[in-house]
C-alpha cells in the first residue's frame, strides 16, 4: 500500500516498514546513510535508487516528524 509518493508498506516486505516503492530499501536506512555522511549519489549507486526516491524518503520523514506530538512530563 502506498502511504506517500514513492513510499509503500507491506507486511511481507521488511516487516511492514516503509520502503521505497518497488524495492526492499527502508526509508530509515536511507536516512541513516545520509546522516552518516553518504552523499545522495553514494546512496543512489549503493541501493540502485533515483534522486526522487531519496527526496521522497526525506519528505516522508519530515512529514512524519511534523505530526509527532511531544508531551512534557513532570
Amino acid at each position: 500500500m502506498e502511504i506517500a509518493p514513492r513510499i509503500t508498506v507491506d507486511e511481507k516486505v521488511r516487516f511492514g516498514k516503509p520502503v521505497i516503492k518497488g524495492t526492499r530499501v527502508p526509508v530509515d536506512l536511507i536516512l541513516g546513510k545520509l546522516a552518516g555522511g553518504m552523499t545522495y549519489e553514494d546512496v543512489m549507486v549503493e541501493y540502485d535508487l533515483a534522486r526522487e526516491d531519496i527526496l521522497a524518503a526525506l519528505n516522508y520523514a519530515a512529514k512524519s516528524l511534523s505530526e509527532e506530538k511531544i508531551r512534557a512530563i513532570g
